[in-house]
């Protein structure tokens, strides 16, 4: 009988696993159909050259390539991001989402229904922009075969609803398979690039173009970063806490001890990308400026400032990175809310007196943890564009990408092994009331 329990539950897990198989490769082909319109061929000649660390080249990125095949993909699920953290920022500051965010049931489900509203909005917004602003950028002044109304209905509903389709794709991902359905869309992107630019590398290298030992250097740098990322992101600190219990007698024993676990980074990616968007929105808007007052040599000149790899870009980089390190920590995590709810349990920290005192306790170590993974950050995502910077390396994998690819990893891997353990806990109670029975 136990055996029977076990085969069950391994076809369980084939299931969710081969799920998520063919949903990624519906996603791989939906990213090589083409809007009708655009000229690719001028978008690929574009996104090739040295366009490394900008919006269309992480647009392009986290939507598998789907941008530089001019795809109804080509939005990705950016749209659905950026709608979640602004109801994440809209739950935090205003009163009603508050308390909507309180119910776990039917809040929770208006909150997702207004993010779905949301992302259609930003996705019709971007749509439009995109189709709108390709052509002002310099290289890609011929990139649309047609300029009628009808074109840019068409192309907009394309990228829209490619968009939808990719959210509802992550979310069957999400309730069938195994993972959060939208990170392994984007994890599943990010990596679509890596075979192409390992060739890349290895042409060069035959080429000798890259000596061995540069080869070798960097190779060992990468599973350098990765582990360091891995420890990183699996790192705690644990805080000791008690829960008081009253005895019969009316005194207070200790019970029991549990910890309070604080992750090292606790802000995880946002704060990178939010840096970066942050940068890049002015470079945009003053491209769109020098079209319109035909002042394109000093636009240009201004924006060359804060392209990627340039010093004033790095020092920005790293200010707005360290500020929305703690920013978003101190969004995500609030310090007097977690005392409040240890004293209401009846815990408390040895040594430390429930209330304020425990708050301001947990807010030192918060704020230590803050520090190290503001500085830790800011090392991932600036090593590998100095590791490209020195080794001429021809491909560029950031930090955010590196984050995102090793989170998803870790995660896809945790929840495996919590369904494997759960299985197994299923069968001994099954087993166990087979025996009761008998």
């Amino acid at each position: 009988m136990n055996k029977k329990i076990n085969i069950t539950s391994l076809q369980s897990l084939k299931k969710k696993i081969w799920f998520v198989i063919i949903s990624i490769l519906i996603f791989r082909i939906g990213s090589f159909i083409p809007i009708p319109g655009i000229n690719a061929y001028v978008l690929q000649n574009f996104l090739a050259k040295k366009t490394n660390g900008t919006f269309l080249d992480m647009l392009n990125m986290f939507s598998g390539g789907s941008l530089s095949r001019s795809s109804i993909f080509a939005l990705g699920v950016m749209p659905y991001i950026s709608s979640s953290i602004i109801m994440q920022f809209l739950t935090f500051f205003i009163p009603f989402f508050k308390r909507m965010k309180k119910d776990l049931i039917y809040g929770q489900n208006n909150i997702e229904k207004y993010t779905k509203y949301i992302t259609l909005c930003l996705s019709l917004i971007q749509a439009f922009s995109l189709l709108m602003g390709l052509p002002f950028i310099p290289g890609m002044e011929n990139i649309l075969l047609e300029k009628s109304l009808f074109f840019y209905l068409l192309s907009s509903i394309s990228l829209v609803t490619g968009t939808m389709f990719l959210m509802w794709l992550g979310e069957l991902i999400t309730a069938n398979g195994l993972g959060n359905g939208i990170s392994v869309i984007i994890f599943i992107g990010i990596i679509s690039k890596l075979p192409s630019s390992i060739f890349k590398t290895l042409e060069r290298f035959q080429d000798k173009k890259i000596q061995f030992w540069t080869l070798l250097l960097i190779i060992i740098l990468i599973f350098l970063v990765i582990f360091l990322v891995i420890y990183i992101e699996r790192s705690q600190r644990k805080i000791l806490v008690f829960y008081s219990k009253k005895q019969s007698n009316c005194n207070i024993g200790i019970s029991r001890n549990s910890y309070l676990p604080l992750k090292v980074n606790m802000s995880g990616v946002m704060p990178s990308i939010f840096a970066s968007s942050l940068i890049l929105f002015p470079t945009i808007f003053m491209t769109y400026l020098g079209h319109f007052f035909h002042c394109k040599k000093w636009i240009f000149f201004l924006v060359s400032f804060l392209r990627p790899h340039h010093i004033i870009y790095l020092i920005l980089y790293v200010i707005f990175t360290v500020f929305f390190c703690f920013f978003y920590t101190g969004f995500t995590f609030n310090v007097v809310e977690v005392s409040n709810n240890l004293k209401k349990s009846g815990a408390f920290l040895p040594g430390i007196r429930p209330g304020p005192n425990t708050a301001k306790y947990i807010n030192r170590i918060v704020f230590r943890l803050t520090c190290l993974g503001s500085f830790y950050i800011v090392s991932i995502c600036i090593l590998p564009d100095l590791i490209r910077y020195f080794f001429h390396v021809p491909f560029y994998f950031g930090g955010t990408s590196l984050l995102i690819v090793v989170s998803v990893i870790i995660d896809l891997i945790s929840q495996i092994q919590t369904l494997l353990l759960s299985m197994q806990y299923k069968s001994l109670l099954k087993k166990s009331n087979l025996y009761l029975k008998n």
